[in-house]
């Protein structure tokens, strides 16, 4: 959301794909999201750039390997680096900037995992994350109703989200302060 609120394009360009593909008359479903790429896109983004830890669980390697021209012995612990991968020069274009269109392919179907390791949101290979799916469904339905249901702005006063990051989590080193004013119609908003 900080992200997409610096850049109005985006936000404005996921709007649009939810008001196209599922309305104002209703709130969308889970079955909704294989239509939503831009959204899986965002989430995509968001899960490159800002990784929910610094580094993976560790592995103990069972062979001996060699991975870039780097020779790791068999027993060796390896962490991968999610902010490498993520934030890597040489593999993405302008890697600190929030572009979910660099997920956008021709397949017209965004996948929210990367078999080429250039993301490490979950995990990967035969021992993935047996929470993949679920997170990054939750992540998706979450983002796509925040964005469906209300108009964001930002506080009198503040020009742009700021998006620096706390080093020991990479949270949010301030918190996002934002005005929510609801965009459906009011019959759409659970009460309780």
């Amino acid at each position: 959301m900080a992200e997409m609120m610096n850049e109005p394009r985006i936000f404005d360009k996921a709007v649009g794909e939810l008001d196209f593909m599922v309305g104002k008359d209703r709130l969308v479903q889970e079955s909704d999201l294989r239509n939503l790429n831009y959204i899986k896109a965002c989430v995509k983004e968001a899960f490159r750039l800002h990784p929910i830890a610094p580094f993976n669980l560790p592995h103990v390697t069972t062979v001996e390997s060699t991975v870039a021209g780097y020779l790791i012995p068999n027993g060796s612990h390896v962490l991968v680096s999610r902010l490498g991968l993520g934030r890597n020069p040489m593999i993405w274009d302008d890697p600190l900037a929030f572009n979910p269109d660099r997920h956008m392919t021709s397949d017209k179907n965004v996948m929210l995992t990367d078999n080429k390791l250039h993301t490490f949101s979950f995990s990967t290979g035969p021992r993935v994350c047996p929470g993949m799916l679920l997170g990054s469904t939750m992540a998706t339905m979450l983002l796509a109703r925040l964005v469906q249901g209300f108009t964001w702005e930002l506080p009198p006063n503040e020009p742009q989200v700021d998006l620096e990051e706390k080093w020991d989590d990479l949270a949010k080193a301030k918190p996002l302060l934002a005005i929510a004013k609801p965009r459906l119609p009011y019959h759409l908003y659970p009460t309780w």
